[in-house]
Formats: C-alpha cells, structure tokens, sequence
C-alpha cells in the first residue's frame, strides 16, 4: 500500500519522497533488519528513487545475503556499507582526518558515504596532537578543502586545531577509542562542543555517517 511519499510494507515504511525533499534517498541503517528486510526497503527504494541507496553498519555475512537478492551493489567492508548507484561527483573536495589509526573505522564509515554521495575525499590518517608535526605537515592539504572532518578519541583535541589552522566549514566527530576517562567518547564530544575555535559541527559519538551527510547538505546547498 502506498502513502503519500512513503510506502507501508507492512513491517517499515520507506521514505520515497524524501529525495525529492533533501537531494539524497533515505538511508538504511542495518542493525536490526534482517537481509529479507534490509533489501524490501532497498528494492522500494531504488525503485521510487533516481539516486544512490546507502545501507549503514551492515555486517558482511548480512550483506553478501543483501547482495544474492539484489544484485549490483557495492560492499565496503571497513566501512560496513552498502551501496547501489553511487552518485557522480558534485565538485566539493572534503578531507577526512583522523587522530589515531584506532579511529580507523570511523574513517573509513565517513569516508566511503561522503564518496557514495558524491563528495571528492582525501583521508589524512594518524595526525594526532601527541605529535602536532604531523598534523602541520599538512596543512596546505586541509587549507584547500572545502570542507574537513576532524574524527578524534582520547581528550577530542585535534578539531579545535584544526579549526584554528583553516577557513573552510569543520565537522568533528568524537569517538569512542580512549581509556576509562574517556567514557566511551563522552569526554571527546565535551571537549569538541566546548571548543573554543568558532563555529564547529559537532556530530555523534562515531558517526562517520553523520559528518559525511552534513558535509553533503553543505555541498548541495553552497
């Protein structure tokens, strides 16, 4: 049965209109469905869309089932996504930079959804503040960017230099790796909405999903 932009399957209710709305499908976040499910929405939705159809967090042995019901997507293992018709590139240049190389994960989450959507990408790995030389080594790198993901653990430091050291729209986005004081990347996100460098984004603890979709609504609306 179809509404008026959604479809009711009984069990979900995709989303067909809101392409329409935002420039971008709805996205599928995969905990929790089943590979039945997960590719009932992506059929409806593939369907009733033009553009790329994204599912998040998806395990591998979920996906390969995905993909045996509906074939021609692409599956990202580090990045645990799945995509079908990757959108052609918008001309907008976003640097992904990461504080340690156990942030890696959510890197490569925000890394391969911002290239799914049409976002040009560059990941700068390993450029923590425990060794500000490397981060500075490539400054002219970040400078020329349109937009920069900072991704950061521990104390959440690194996007309030980086904020400090570029003109263009930064997005942080605290993550869980650290030790007890930590908490599990509460202290991170603190540090990264207390910045004193003006004008942050600040996203959710580990969304690497998060910062490649506000860094594609800058995209589409500059």
């Amino acid at each position: 049965m179809s509404g008026p932009g959604f479809d009711d399957l009984g069990w979900a209710r995709p989303d067909t209109d809101r392409e329409a709305r935002l420039g971008l499908p709805e996205v599928v976040f995969g905990p929790g469905k089943t590979a039945q499910q997960t590719a009932g929405v992506v059929r409806r939705l593939l369907a009733a869309n033009k553009g790329p159809v994204l599912v998040t967090r998806v395990l591998e042995s979920t996906a390969d089932e995905v993909l045996r019901l509906i074939p021609d997507g692409i599956y990202d293992a580090a990045a645990r996504l799945l995509v079908w018709r990757p959108a052609q590139p918008l001309g907008f240049s976003l640097v992904i930079v990461s504080a340690g190389t156990s942030d890696g994960g959510v890197a490569a989450e925000a890394t391969a959804v911002a290239e799914a959507v049409g976002l040009s990408t560059e990941l700068v790995a390993d450029v923590g503040v425990a060794g500000l030389h490397r981060l500075l080594a490539e400054r002219d790198r970040l400078a020329a960017a349109d937009a920069v993901v900072c991704i950061a653990g521990m104390e959440g430091a690194l996007p309030s230099v980086v904020g400090g050291l570029v003109g263009c729209p930064v997005i942080a986005v605290p993550t869980s790796v650290g030790y007890g004081a930590n908490l599990g990347g509460i202290t991170a996100m603190l540090a990264m909405l207390s910045s004193c460098a003006p004008g942050i984004v600040v996203v959710n603890i580990d969304s690497g999903f998060g910062a490649a979709m506000a860094a594609f609504r800058m995209a589409v609306t500059r």
